[in-house]
């Protein structure tokens, strides 16, 4: 198995796509499919800007922008280039109508005249040219949903053009974009988690077995276990998205807890002058039936976010679960019959620092000693949890997703700064009761909305149909930025003819095909989704008391608007997602115990860790989003393995010995465990940190901290609660 998927590893697929996070099952998503079947969609584009300190009207400046923008439109994949030096401006003249060049004098006074023109027009002001007219901006419209290797082609030649042209410094910005550098991104956290991983679980398994043989065997399991459980991945073609990274950490760590458990109670047999094959049948009988049962747990933990409507983190949960029990298989089998090689001497000699059960003791202790502090200090701790969730926000931006540093975030800053951002804010209009988007009551209903929308100051600029009239108004008084305006209803009809000649009435773009819709297309500054949202709303109540709507129909939509809902998704999946894994859990529970007492018992202490996590995002202003929401999943999933292996322990001790000594027992021999488990599972995502994605950073760093207080929550809240309820 492992031979054979080691073979299928090149064949791993990495994607990255907007589309993948848009809510399933949506109205939203339905009319949004509807609305791009009329028109294209709101992403299909590439940005590129260009910077000059000394202005971008420099003629050596400009024609190396001509050169690019004529080269970049014959590319493939690319429908058109547009720039200052390609767009032609209608004018009317003796025999009709004539294009002419918005900028066809490269001399000195030429481009002065026509910088007082073109900086301030609102046609090309924060979308081909910054307000301070020193940057530019080259629009490049290409096929929509293009792939990662398409896009990979599409900005390598790009690239080449650029720099052919004396263009060494540039910034890019769209779809393309980051699905190429953010799968790049993909695969290189990949490799550098798993290494890291790999080493720092090696490292632990020296300091808690000091034993070679015991480390390679631990090392080597869980290695396969990650080996295969990618050769399964790759046979049944699963692609690794955002959150894969976590797959390597995941794996190591839970592969790692399982072998930890296991090699430490066959120790403890051996130790106790068992021999290899007595050792074994405990092991098996004792520790193989709890591990399975938390490996289970686990594995519903992450299973529960199939809950959720959006694809990857469904994905996610389906992958990470299969996973688990990957691990659990390879640990149970492999291990085992490899311990059975080693001499038993050997291990009762040199395994396990003889502390470990000094620093037990002084914790079981301090659990008898300190109760009353104990309760008293979780119940004050819960009090200054319910404090920080109410501080929970969903506004989360796109640059806080970005890698910290890198060129993607960079260029997405400058375009923030100059041009009109990059969230995409779409408005679809449907003319009402026979009218088609044409007649002059519909285009003033427009423009009414089309001004609301524009008096947002983080909204910079907007293109509808009717900068098409407003143009051909603009040609017939000779081109005076004055008349960009919409001219009188009976002007308007005398206007069709010049309106059809003018390119932005291209089908598809603006207007429908049958002529009954239209949209209003605008991209809005990265404040945050509920800032946005809150805009949204303001605009969409604006709407319905000030738009007749006998006259129009409108629906915001588009890519931004259908990632923004997921702030919405993502709370209700979470509460949804563990709530069902509470059930299965608690199922599960009382099947393996036969006690509603001890389902109460082992619940109690899981639900500390998930309120804590849920605290750290109030204070320390972590935005809840899709990637964030996956924490409490794997929290929940681990932090009730740790209840169940010291619950059973204590069952089987219970059954033997009076209540304290089981729990002394217990402490020593799975209190050891969980602190071993713990200790790696600290560590093993604090390994995120090394991550240049600030999500993944996220993750790790309140997984790490939430573990923490999941072991506390089992050795010092566990005993308690059994010495009152068993007592």
């Amino acid at each position: 198995m492992t031979v054979i998927s080691i073979c299928l590893l090149p064949f791993l697929k990495f994607s990255f796509s907007f589309e993948d996070f848009f809510p399933q099952g949506d109205d939203d998503l339905d009319f949004f499919l509807e609305f791009i079947e009329d028109f294209e969609t709101d992403d299909n584009f590439l940005l590129i800007g260009l910077h000059n300190e000394e202005g971008v009207f420099d003629s050596l400046f400009l024609k190396n922008v001509e050169k690019v923008s004529t080269a970049v439109d014959t590319l493939p994949y690319v429908l058109s280039a547009q720039s200052l030096m390609s767009i032609k401006t209608p004018s009317l003249g003796p025999f009709g109508v004539n294009f002419n060049p918005l900028i066809n004098d490269l001399s000195p006074g030429g481009l002065s005249k026509a910088k007082e023109q073109i900086v301030n027009d609102p046609r090309w002001k924060y979308n081909l040219i910054s307000p301070t007219g020193k940057d530019l901006a080259i629009f490049i419209k290409h096929d929509d949903y293009l792939g990662l290797e398409e896009s990979t082609l599409l900005l390598s030649s790009v690239e080449e053009q650029l720099q052919s042209n004396s263009f060494d410094k540039y910034h890019l910005l769209g779809r393309v974009y980051f699905q190429h550098e953010l799968a790049y991104l993909q695969i290189k956290e990949f490799v550098v988690s798993s290494s890291i991983s790999s080493i720092l679980v090696c490292l632990i398994l020296f300091i808690l077995f000091r034993q070679r043989s015991l480390i390679i065997i631990s090392l080597v399991t869980i290695l396969l276990g990650l080996v295969i459980f990618l050769g399964i991945l790759s046979l049944l073609g699963r692609e690794l998205n955002a959150i894969s990274v976590l797959y390597p950490v995941i794996m190591l760590i839970v592969g790692t807890s399982d072998v930890i458990h296991i090699v430490t109670k066959y120790i403890d047999e051996i130790k106790k002058g068992n021999d290899i094959e007595t050792s074994l049948s405990v092991t098996i009988r004792q520790i193989g039936l709890a591990t399975l049962l938390t490996s289970l747990t686990t594995a519903v933990g992450f299973a529960a976010l199939m809950t959720s409507k959006i694809g990857p983190v469904q994905d996610f949960g389906i992958n990470s679960a299969a996973g688990v029990i990957v691990a659990y298989v390879v640990v149970i089998t492999f291990t085992l019959a490899l311990l059975s090689y080693l001499d038993p001497t050997t291990l009762r000699e040199r395994t396990t620092n003889p502390r470990w059960n000094k620093w037990m003791t002084h914790l079981y202790n301090f659990t008898i000693e300190k109760k009353r502090l104990i309760l008293i200090s979780f119940i004050l701790l819960l009090g200054v949890f319910g404090i920080g969730i109410t501080m929970v926000s969903t506004n989360y931006k796109i640059e806080n997703n970005l890698p910290r540093k890198g060129r993607i975030t960079e260029d997405f800053k400058y375009f923030e700064s100059n041009f009109a951002g990059f969230r995409p804010l779409e408005y679809a209009v449907t003319a009402q009761g026979g009218l088609s988007v044409s007649d002059p009551t519909v285009i003033f209903e427009v423009d009414k909305l089309e001004q609301k929308i524009v008096s947002y100051p983080s909204i910079k600029s907007t293109q509808s149909m009717n900068d098409i009239y407003k143009s051909a108004n603009m040609a017939s008084h000779f081109n005076d930025p004055e008349y960009y305006v919409l001219p009188e209803a009976n002007v308007i009809e005398s206007m069709k003819s010049l309106s059809s000649m003018i390119p932005m009435m291209m089908q598809n773009i603006l207007i429908s095909k049958d002529g009954t819709k239209t949209r209003i297309s605008s991209r809005i500054i990265d404040e945050g989704a509920d800032k946005v949202k809150a805009i949204g709303d303001e605009i969409d109540a604006w709407a319905s008391q000030n738009i007749d709507p006998s006259i129009i129909s409108v629906r915001r939509t588009g890519t931004g608007f259908l990632i923004d809902k997921n702030a919405v998704y993502v709370r209700q999946s979470l509460v949804q997602g563990l709530l069902l894994a509470l059930l299965i859990i608690s199922v599960l529970m009382v099947l393996l115990f036969r006690s509603f007492k001890m389902l109460f018992i082992a619940l109690v202490p899981n639900i500390f860790p998930l309120l804590f996590a849920a605290a750290l995002l109030g204070y320390l202003g972590i935005e809840l989003e899709a990637s964030i929401s996956i924490v409490f999943a794997i929290v929940f999933g681990i932090a009730v393995d740790d209840s169940i292996h010291f619950l059973s322990k204590f069952k089987l001790a219970r059954d033997k010995m009076p209540l304290e000594e089981a729990i002394h027992v217990t402490f020593l021999e799975t209190g050891k465990a969980i602190s071993f488990t713990t200790l790696v599972l600290f560590f093993g995502f604090m390994v995120m940190l090394f991550s240049n994605q600030p999500a993944s950073l996220t993750v790790g760093l309140l997984i790490s901290i939430t573990l923490l207080s999941a072991w506390l929550a089992d050795l010092l809240i566990l005993p308690i609660l059994l010495r009152n309820f068993f007592s």
